[in-house]
């Protein structure tokens, strides 16, 4: 038998004693010392029945193990157990003496064999020992959970724990009385410590480096720190630029077609599929996005996403019953008017003939007619994502605050209310044709989606020139680009055993905790309460509301003086995020984090 195979044996074992545990009540941990192939003792928690602060798994068997053997060093054992040790019983292993532990599941919070301490490798001590990690780790977290989840049923407490396990918290306290062993220091050779787990969820530095060889070069810079460490990448992006080719990491099929420009001329438009083919996700920009205009004043008048509502159309027409829609990167201010008319929606003047493309044509809108394009939708789910918080009009409305990239004077602020106007005017007429709709039960709100009395004010609806209204109108969720991307590409279940978490952008601000992808890296990873390290090509001067957000060290990657151009030098780029990967490994070894 394999030594992978010998451990998963005893793990076996000491799950059964988690296993008898739980059958008394007891939080479900178990443990065996193995000598020469044979276990010498078992035990498994017993806190609560003999409140005894001492009384865990690991801790009753190394004092079963030394009664058996008549001896108190225990250097040619073996301990397995099914949880991460605490302080305490890593403690207790140094002082036995053991030759090796095995555990299965990591403790976040209390393990002090590689998460939140190293006490088998620190050489400050008289001892060290060997840990092997993660042996039949999803079996052990998987009787821990279902523990609780019977508290949760039996007493609706909604314990909060999980596999964290207050039951199990360290007990650093009882280090004290251990005495004092220096005197018995003594050379066990070189240890193995558990490889650092690291997860990179980098956003793109744009103009730059894409988000994965960011990723790629801190990985190089990380493990120049730890050779061994365990490093995975998930690229990053917001619901804007990248978000296709992120979630495209994960599977799908991406497909290309033609699609209206925001110009009208036809460009080449990406659009990704699942397997089954239940759900797309586009990206606004792949049709309507700025890179496609001049961003001259009469390009920013007559920009359209009509595009944008052809590929909706071709993913409802290949099934697709949810289309996740991303927005950013727009050329366009057309209110989403353009893409109304793609999906078969009215948008006409006084003379009922269509209105002009783009901003433009907004001027002369007098009536909408949402109907025919809820039907051509044939009920599917839109999900829009975006960070964008700014309403449809006003001082930071679409045309006051996204405007001026794409083209418009913003300068000149007697045009500007008057393109304002055309916007509150198509507003009003979006509102019309919402409460019509609804009479004609073709439109219904999403369980769960908050309403709203008009489309003008709501956070969000000034995303992608007001594109954001126009898919309100059609029942959208709004929500934020990053979170659901997390959600896309299966965060949650890489971040769990990650002992640290780098993220990044190319400038971060004190807007970045208003929604960037990075914060929301950081908030979502302090829910498990990862570390968290933010690699950035620049930074504000005042940080205080990234920090508040979750992130615990924002890391400047020049390595030495240097212009912008030369920043942005992709060689360049790649050299300096190689050398703050390394400066976050040892900032982490340090304790600064």
């Amino acid at each position: 038998m394999t030594s992978a195979g010998i451990d998963e044996k005893f793990m076996r074992e000491a799950l059964a004693e988690a296993r008898a545990a739980a059958a008394v009540g007891e939080v479900p941990i178990g443990a065996v010392v193995v000598r020469a192939g044979e276990i010498v003792a078992r035990a498994h928690n017993r806190r609560e029945l003999d409140q005894d602060p001492s009384a865990h798994a690991e801790f009753s068997a190394l004092c079963a193990a030394a009664q058996s053997l008549g001896r108190w060093r225990l250097s040619d054992c073996t301990v397995y157990v099914t949880l991460e040790p605490c302080c305490m019983c890593a403690g207790l292993m140094v002082n036995a003496r053991v030759g090796r532990c095995v555990y299965g599941a990591a403790d976040a919070k209390a393990g002090a064999l590689g998460s939140l301490y190293d006490l088998n490798a620190d050489p400050r001590l008289n001892h060290r020992f060997n840990v092997t990690a993660g042996v039949l780790a999803d079996g052990c977290r998987a009787v821990l959970s279902s523990y609780f989840s019977g508290l949760r049923s039996a007493d609706g407490a909604g314990c909060d724990c999980g596999a964290d396990l207050e039951a199990h918290a360290a007990h650093a306290e009882a280090l004290a009385g251990v005495g004092d062993l220096a005197d018995e220091a003594l050379d066990f050779g070189p240890v193995q410590r558990r490889p650092r787990r690291v997860l990179l969820a980098i956003d793109s530095f744009k103009g730059s480096v894409s988000s994965a060889q960011a990723e790629a070069a801190v990985a190089e810079g990380v493990r120049r720190v730890w050779p061994d460490a365990q490093v995975s990448a998930l690229p990053l992006a917001d619901g804007g630029e990248g978000t296709l080719d992120v979630v495209a990491t994960c599977g799908g099929e991406l497909s290309t077609c033609e699609a209206a420009g925001p110009l009208g001329d036809r460009v080449s438009a990406r659009m990704l599929v699942d397997g089954e083919r239940e759900s797309a996700v586009i990206e606004m920009a792949e049709a309507a996005g700025i890179g496609y205009s001049p961003c001259t004043k009469s390009a920013a008048l007559a920009a359209s996403t009509y595009g944008v509502g052809e590929l909706m159309l071709r993913a409802v027409c290949g099934g697709a019953k949810t289309i996740y829609i991303g927005l950013g990167g727009s050329a366009t201010n057309d209110g989403g008017a353009g893409m109304l008319q793609a999906l078969g929606a009215h948008v006409v003047d006084k003379r009922g003939c269509n209105i002009a493309p783009g901003l433009a044509g907004l001027e002369h809108v007098a009536s909408i007619d949402l109907a025919p394009a809820l039907r051509a939708l044939n009920g599917a789910r839109i999900v829009v994502l975006s960070d964008v918080e700014n309403p449809l009009v006003g001082r930071r409305g679409a045309l006051a605050v996204f405007g001026g990239q794409k083209g418009l004077l913003t300068g000149d602020a007697e045009a500007l209310r008057g393109y304002d106007s055309w916007m509150v005017g198509y507003g009003r007429l979006l509102d019309t044709a919402i409460v019509e709709a609804r009479a004609q039960g073709l439109l219904r709100v999403p369980e769960g989606v908050r309403t709203f009395g008009s489309v003008l004010g709501v956070p969000g609806a000034g995303a992608a020139g007001g594109l954001g209204a126009a898919l309100l109108a059609l029942g959208a969720e709004l929500r934020s680009g990053v979170e659901t991307v997390l959600d896309l590409i299966g965060f949650d279940e890489r971040v769990r055993d990650a002992d640290l978490v780098i993220t990044g952008e190319g400038n971060m601000d004190e807007q970045s905790a208003a929604g960037k992808a990075p914060v929301g890296v950081a908030r979502r990873a302090k829910r498990y309460g990862k570390p968290v390290v933010a690699v950035v090509g620049g930074r504000a001067d005042n940080l205080d509301a990234v920090y508040g957000q979750g992130v615990d060290l924002v890391l400047p990657v020049c390595r030495k003086p240097m212009g912008l151009e030369l920043a942005l030098d992709p060689q360049e780029a790649t050299t300096n995020l190689i050398c703050a990967g390394e400066a976050a490994a040892q900032a982490f070894d340090l304790g600064r984090i």
